[in-house]
């Protein structure tokens, strides 16, 4: 098996000037877009790098929050950066800083959609076929066309992707629009494991991804597991891969944990207040999570905090509290909904829970171990045994065993844990590396550091 690409980081060069307070990020669609930039519409100067970063949405996701973070720090080191989204309307988008401008791509019919990507193309459309086949895969294509006009009309001198079916758009619209645009195509989790139609989607995208990804100039996996899915399952040549994990810990997470927390269960001396954060969504596996907390709750006095709100594609809220009366547990679980500083609850939970099917690298496990809160999670690919150097740093359950989970949750609140380790272990997935790296790749700058893998695979 090929090793796993190594992380590139190293210290903050003076390579880009940061600009002076704050720019104008106006969200405007992309007629207004395309119009030629005043002065006036943008502050840091005409020289400056142009970043584009390409996102299905603007939800509460950890990718969102990612890009975001890096697409600020860009824009904070003296580039211009523009966020492109598929579907307006996410929650974060009013949200948004105001050094980063908003575009919302038009959409285009289908039809229309898929003769610009076979024309894009001609000589891929047998690996085209089936993905234009695909609902699932050409929910976005219909930006594909909007996506295009953009590349032409104002081409930066970088495009981030970070989906497996966005990357390919965003290829097949880089080589319609004929833009000296470099791509850079990222992948934020687990792509041939987790979900039960994972095999399928293998066998109708990943030749075309490795078609793709082949021809972008650089491809980015954010964490080792993900890198080593795309050698063995995709066919993607390692040496064209770099792996960068996500820039989570920022500047402000002190600050951030100090914030006041005002639900009474976190007060002193009552029972354990367990923690788990994330999208009420299939992949995060509350049947499990929830089954393996009533089993431990049978065992001694403990409570259960959900920070997180409903997936579009997930079951409704409904069916959350129906796992939660069906298990016994009402009184002992609580639903708090959707919260931009989930940090606050980790700084004061005894326990951090995940209970994912499959991740990529996941930022609320990095910022539980940040907060120094003890953790047990899935042995999930992939991210948790890489954060947690195979269970050194927290206790690893396989997929989808609540029997497995709840012991391992009785046998953590048992022992004793060292929150100055778990801190100095966070320390290592440093903010500034990250994003002195991902400033590297997008400005096709070389590298000068690596980031070691696990001393340990599975």
């Amino acid at each position: 098996m090929p090793q796993p690409p190594q992380h590139w980081s190293g210290s903050i060069s003076s390579a880009i000037k940061p600009v002076a307070g704050p720019v104008a990020g106006p969200v405007v669609g992309l007629a207004e877009a395309a119009r030629p930039l005043a002065e006036e519409d943008w502050a840091p100067a005409a020289a400056a790098p142009r970043l584009a970063f390409l996102l299905a949405d603007l939800n509460t996701g950890g990718v969102q929050h990612a890009v975001i973070r890096i697409a600020t720090a860009m824009a904070t080191a003296g580039c211009r950066v523009t966020l492109l989204v598929c579907e307006p309307g996410g929650k974060l988008e009013a949200a948004l800083p105001p050094s980063l401008r908003c575009v919302h791509l038009p959409k285009a019919s289908k039809i229309a959609a898929r003769l610009s990507a076979l024309r894009a193309d001609p000589t891929a459309w047998r690996l085209l076929r089936r993905p234009l086949l695909s609902r699932r895969e050409t929910q976005l294509l219909p930006s594909l066309v909007g996506l295009t006009d953009y590349l032409r009309r104002e081409p930066p001198d970088t495009l981030f992707s970070a989906a497996p079916a966005l990357n390919v758009w965003a290829y097949l619209a880089r080589r319609l629009a004929g833009a000296a645009t470099r791509l850079v195509v990222s992948e934020r989790s687990h792509f041939s494991s987790g979900k039960p139609r994972k095999l399928q989607r293998k066998q109708i995208l990943a030749p075309m991804m490795r078609h793709a990804y082949a021809r972008a100039d650089q491809v980015v996996a954010v964490s080792h597991g993900v890198a080593r899915d795309l050698v063995d399952n995709v066919g993607v040549a390692p040496e064209h891969i770099t792996v960068l994990h996500n820039p989570t810990i920022g500047p402000d997470f002190a600050s951030r944990m100090a914030a006041p927390v005002d639900h009474p269960w976190f007060a002193k001396d009552g029972p354990p207040v367990l923690l788990s954060v994330g999208r009420l969504a299939g992949q995060k596996d509350l049947p499990t999570l929830i089954s393996a907390f009533a089993i431990a709750r049978s065992k001694r006095e403990l409570r259960l905090v959900l920070l997180g709100e409903k997936n579009a594609t997930a079951a409704g809220k409904g069916d959350i509290h129906s796992l939660i009366e069906g298990a016994g547990v009402t009184e002992d679980v609580a639903l708090l909904g959707y919260d931009p500083n989930p940090i606050r609850y980790m700084a004061r939970a005894d326990l951090f829970l995940l209970s994912s099917r499959f991740e990529g690298f996941p930022n609320v496990l990095l910022e539980a171990v940040a907060a120094g809160c003890p953790v047990v999670s899935t042995d999930c690919p992939s991210g948790p045994f890489e954060l947690l150097d195979g269970g050194r740093y927290g206790r690893l359950v396989p997929v989808g065993d609540p029997e497995a989970m709840a012991a391992a949750i009785l046998a953590s609140l048992d022992e004793p844990h060292d929150k100055a380790a778990l801190r100095a272990r966070a320390a290592l997935f440093d903010f500034d590396r990250s994003i002195e790296a991902y400033k590297n790749v997008l400005l096709g700058l070389p590298q000068d550091d690596t980031y070691p893998a696990p001393e340990a695979w599975r």
